[in-house]
């Protein structure tokens, strides 16, 4: 059986919605910062994991982090305002959706199979983001 690519996209939202229901959000009457200890032990990955997968969020403004031993994230974006497809282009960037191999250049089958699985990656990640849309 096939594994997943990557778990990104589930810590993102994980991490988005623990945020938006613990006081992180913009419209709360006193914001707190949520430190990446707290979220990592949320997720069940390192801190270094989740600052890695918020990076992208924060840089698009959704989000943001403060420094040091009493910072952390707090929303800057009103989670509703947030949208599922928003937030897997911006922690996918320009991964491919499928696990695609680098064959061996002398292989003719390799040689020649690469443009129809990049085409395949295509397909899958317009209909994923076309879900994610809705």
């Amino acid at each position: 059986m096939a594994s997943p690519q990557s778990t990104q996209f589930a810590v993102a939202v994980h991490v988005l919605t623990y945020l938006a229901g613990s006081g992180a959000g913009p419209s709360s009457p006193h914001p707190r910062t949520v430190g990446a200890t707290e979220l990592a032990a949320s997720t069940q990955v390192t801190p270094v994991h989740v600052r890695r997968v918020l990076a992208p969020l924060r840089e698009a403004g959704i989000l943001a982090s403060t420094p040091g031993a009493r910072g952390g994230w707090r929303l800057l974006v009103e989670p509703e305002r947030i949208t599922l497809d928003t937030v897997w282009r911006l922690v996918r960037g320009d991964e491919p959706v499928l696990a695609i191999h680098l064959p061996s250049p002398k292989c003719p089958v390799g040689r020649s199979i690469q443009d129809g699985l990049h085409d395949v990656d295509a397909a899958v990640a317009r209909a994923t983001e076309e879900t994610l849309a809705r």
